[in-house]
């Protein structure tokens, strides 16, 4: 490794805003290095990129509350603070960010703006699109900048917060982010449903589009990621055909009327059987659906984008193969796992090859979530149209025109070594 590489290597913790500004700022002047804002470290994808000599900056140590309003449910938090202790402060005021972020004690709240990280309750209440209201960040050059606001109908500046969900410190470093909140809910229960077929569950999924319960999560597993819950959770669940899992929440009240409800509505289409998971029990249920993309035995994990409409199709064409899958139904998103046997068989490859084929003839996208090294070399899969492209490199080329943040991760800058990757940030 050559010193200048030694160098890069080395990592660089801003215990301010201002420290990091000053920072980005030199290097862009200067040294020129490549960089690669980190945090909790959860999302690290292998790649040939990461080999040369990158400089990582390390945002733990932003980890202040800069304010909470709490009686305006809305909160501006350094982007280095752990999501579990954002929820643990939230919930003190019986307040909540709506989402579900694997690995909370160690991912961070910058991490999961820059990867939009969501879970189960993606369907009832969105994503980090629809709570983020205000964002501070330093740009390539060294500029820290403010976009958005703290009052929650400001919307001045919002598409440019927009464009930093999701871009994985590509186009600037997140320093700083103002939420919006929601109350926390007195109860939470799962209705664990078994049908024959995916196509069984496609018309119940319709059929939910008018019912008059409002689910806050529409959970689709595939058999072998059902039988990985039941047996990560101890719970004796439904496991041995396709599972549907419906989230509601609120009062107690309310909740039982949903569930007598969706039991009501969903028994027309002949379910092999419906159970509501416990109440001790859910929590536990919920968190295995949670963490379902960060198991760590697993060689390759992935998230699929497509539409709604598209979920079950591709559902049962990938089911043909032994891959845990679990489709968030009603956004249009699949996380897939290879089984630990798969890391070296040819076959997977051939399947995973074929549903990028699927996905670029519906305008998918393919995002590896964490791999093994030896499956560095699959391919990335932009979402998109070719018109798309131009846009985000367009964009790209104006905020960082000299590509030093996490090079390698987009379009223009990819080589046909690297994949797709989420950032190290959470």
């Amino acid at each position: 490794m050559t010193d200048r590489e030694q160098q890069a290597n080395a990592e660089f913790q801003p215990s301010t805003q201002q420290e990091l500004s000053r920072f980005v700022g030199d290097n862009a002047r200067n040294a020129r290095h490549g960089l690669l804002p980190v945090g909790g470290r959860t999302s690290l994808v292998q790649s040939r990129l990461a080999e040369t000599g990158v400089k990582r900056i390390d945002l733990s140590q932003l980890n202040r509350i800069v304010d909470y309003p709490h009686r305006d449910m809305t909160i501006t938090a350094e982007a280095g603070i752990r999501v579990h202790d954002l929820q643990s402060l939230l919930a003190k005021h019986k307040q909540q960010l709506p989402l579900d972020v694997p690995q909370s004690r160690r991912a961070t709240l910058g991490g999961a703006v820059a990867s939009n990280t969501y879970g189960p309750r993606c369907f009832g209440y969105g994503t980090l699109r629809d709570y983020v209201i205000g964002i501070t960040a330093v740009d390539a050059s060294g500029r820290l900048f403010h976009s958005g606001g703290r009052v929650v109908k400001n919307v001045a500046g919002y598409d440019l917060c927009k464009l930093m969900i999701g871009s994985r410190g590509s186009l600037a470093i997140i320093s700083q982010v103002t939420l919006k909140l929601r109350p926390l809910p007195e109860s939470i229960r799962i209705l664990w449903t078994a049908l024959p077929a995916f196509t069984d569950i496609d018309i119940v999924l319709e059929c939910l589009t008018v019912s008059r319960t409002r689910p806050i999560a529409l959970e689709v597993l595939n058999q072998v990621a059902a039988q990985q819950i039941a047996q990560e959770t101890g719970t004796e669940l439904s496991s041995n055909t396709p599972i549907l899992a419906i989230g509601v929440e609120g009062s107690v009240q309310e909740t039982e009327w949903q569930l007598a409800t969706l039991r009501d509505e969903i028994g027309h289409f002949g379910p092999l059987s419906m159970k509501t998971v416990d109440p001790q029990q859910t929590a536990v249920v919920w968190n295995a659906l949670t963490e379902f993309s960060t198991r760590c035995d697993a060689p390759l994990s992935f998230r699929i984008d497509l539409r709604p409409s598209q979920t079950m199709r591709l559902m049962e064409q990938a089911d043909q193969h032994d891959i845990a899958l679990i489709a968030h139904a009603g956004n249009g998103s699949i996380v897939g796992q290879l089984p630990e046997e798969g890391s070296a068989a040819e076959p997977y490859r051939s399947v995973m090859d074929s549903v990028r084929n699927q996905l670029n003839q519906s305008q998918g996208q393919l995002t590896i979530l964490n791999c093994d090294r030896h499956w560095s070399d699959l391919q990335p899969v932009p979402g998109g149209s070719q018109a798309g492209w131009q846009l985000m490199n367009s964009l790209k080329r104006n905020l960082d025109p000299q590509s030093l943040l996490n090079p390698g991760s987009h379009i223009h800058t990819a080589t046909p070594a690297s994949v797709v990757r989420t950032p190290e940030a959470e």
